[in-house]
């Protein structure tokens, strides 16, 4: 009964056609979604149309939401009402939100907060959302997690590797409070905790090759926010996409900042300052796996009449970039949403998710965006890619065979 139950709400969310994502965390999935899910995904893909990937969970489980509280900035709104509703007892989710950086950033953070918000619209009760502040010191972290708990806090989500951890110490030391951190594996065998991890490197590989397949110049650009294995997974899947289309494409890569310095995901004029380099260089299409830094780089894209890609969430859609819309080819998309409302749920109907869960290209967890029609001349060539990374006949690399440092 659970997993016929879950598998009903991962085809719940698949069949809404939310697409949001996230840039900001590490790990190797270990666990897949089963057939069924699977299946659901493909036919309620089929039916939307080409392209975007809708939304869905892995293995068990499934969710919704957004949120409110001490973190500031605001997400941009989704309709709550898209989400399936929460069969389980939602009054009894006492949640506590721990993001890496402060919402707004119209990514990562900001499709977390999604979640949550459609999760306290079912009547999960909020505790508290924080949020970390840069260069702070690694017992914040573990001081944010044990806060929420201390506060009553049944479920705690910690958004962004950078808390792994902190959350392995803190979910010791409260062994009845359910924890989950997105994108991290590294506590995938803590029996309190679910890892919502991320094939960020399939989604990636379909916006690269889109990128080989709109440049004129064969030159193209990747911008990561910070230098960690998993921005660089971004990276690997996008060149190896752009180099299944054109072999000897010419693909510059930059990184913003490098460990232990993660200001790289929320610098807007570092990620402008870096995109006009790069497009001043020859390329004419610029991938940002970067946050909220991408904002910049959208700019840039702007004012030299070239080409940028989104990440985590359907950028060209969003309100707040408006303005640069025009410029914005395609978006890597992460469904970070959908993840923490699954989790959430899952504590409602009184079957915490644990171990690690896969979000891909199998179960719509990853995909790209479709959304001002960019790609649709070049719709079947994606949708041909993206048919043989799930049959297995193409296998996309999350690893790079040169670092960048």
């Amino acid at each position: 009964m659970r997993r016929a139950h879950h598998l009903k709400l991962i085809a719940g969310l698949l069949a809404t056609g939310l697409v949001v994502t996230a840039c900001g965390s590490s790990g190797t999935a270990a666990t897949s979604a089963t057939s069924a899910a699977s299946s659901a995904a493909s036919s309620a893909t089929s039916a939307m149309g080409s392209g975007m990937s809708s939304s869905s969970a892995a293995t068990s489980g499934s969710a919704t939401g957004s949120a409110s509280g001490s973190a500031t900035g605001s997400a941009s709104s989704s309709a709550v009402e898209s989400f399936p509703a929460i069969t389980g007892d939602a009054a009894s989710v006492k949640l506590g939100m721990a993001y890496d950086g402060p919402k707004g950033d119209q990514s990562f953070t900001d499709s977390a907060a999604r979640g949550v918000e459609a999760a306290t619209a079912e009547g999960v009760e909020l505790v508290a959302e924080l949020a970390a502040t840069v260069g702070e010191p690694e017992s914040a972290k573990t001081d944010r997690l044990s806060q929420l708990a201390d506060q009553g806090a049944n479920t705690i989500i910690a958004v962004g590797f950078d808390y792994a951890t902190a959350m392995g110490q803190v979910a010791a030391a409260y062994p009845e409070v359910h924890f989950a951190i997105v994108d991290d594996s590294s506590l995938a065998d803590v029996a309190n905790v679910a890892s919502l991890t991320f094939a960020a490197e399939q989604g990636s590989f379909l916006v690269g090759a889109a990128a080989a397949l709109k440049s004129e110049a064969g030159h193209i650009g990747f911008i990561g926010g910070v230098n960690t294995p998993l921005i660089q997974s971004f990276e690997a899947g996008y060149d190896a996409g752009a180099k299944a289309v054109k072999a000897d494409i010419q693909i510059d890569a930059t990184y913003i900042t490098e460990p232990p310095d993660f200001s790289g995901f929320n610098a807007p004029d570092k990620g402008e300052t870096i995109a006009n380099g790069q497009y001043s260089g020859g390329a004419d299409i610029v991938y940002s796996a970067a946050g909220g830094s991408g904002t910049g780089v959208f700019k840039a894209a702007k004012a030299a009449g070239k080409l940028a890609i989104g990440v985590d969430s359907d950028q060209y859609n969003l309100p707040t970039l408006a303005d640069v819309k025009d410029v914005i080819l395609t978006s890597a998309v992460k469904n970070v949403d959908v993840a923490v409302y699954a989790m959430i749920a899952s504590v409602a109907d009184g079957s915490p998710l644990t171990g690690t869960q896969v979000y891909d290209l199998s179960n719509g967890g990853v995909g790209y965006a479709t959304s001002g029609g960019f790609v649709d001349d070049i719709a079947t060539q994606l949708e041909d890619y993206k048919a043989k990374i799930i049959s297995g006949e193409i296998t996309v690399p999350s690893t790079l065979m040169v670092f960048h440092r």
